[in-house]
């Protein structure tokens, strides 16, 4: 008759299961957390440049309906007072003008930020904004 060696404390984990256990979810971790930061990145990058296309889409419908009016488009000066008002595009996003307003300045939103020139309107075209 041979004896069987039982343990009788086979309850748990061992320390080396809890260790390496640890291990693999401080690397789970630590990758997240790293992906979770580039993505953040790029969705303020994102909005930025939907907030310039926003912006092109003003400027556009501005002129157009500056050109379409009775008195006719005359210069980048009066287009820019109507459009000034029409700038703000939400909460999380703001600006930073340049000492010479109708040439550009920065656009921020949230902790991203982007510098814009802004190009001219002319009798034939609506201005753009460029980063």
């Amino acid at each position: 008759m041979s004896k069987k060696m039982v343990c009788l404390n086979q309850k748990g984990f061992t320390l080396i299961e809890l260790i390496s256990v640890m291990i693999i979810m401080g690397v789970v971790a630590s990758v997240s957390i790293q992906k979770f930061d580039v993505v953040s990145d790029t969705a303020g990058e994102r909005a930025l440049h939907l907030g310039i296309k926003e912006l092109n889409i003003r400027e556009s419908l501005t002129w157009s309906n500056i050109k379409i009016s009775a008195d006719g488009y005359s210069n980048d000066d009066d287009l820019w007072n109507v459009l000034l008002p029409h700038l703000n595009l939400g909460d999380k996003y703001s600006w930073s003008l340049g000492p010479d307003k109708s040439a550009g300045g920065t656009l921020h939103f949230n902790s991203s930020s982007i510098a814009l020139n802004r190009q001219a309107s002319t009798e034939t075209s609506a201005g753009k904004w460029l980063p």
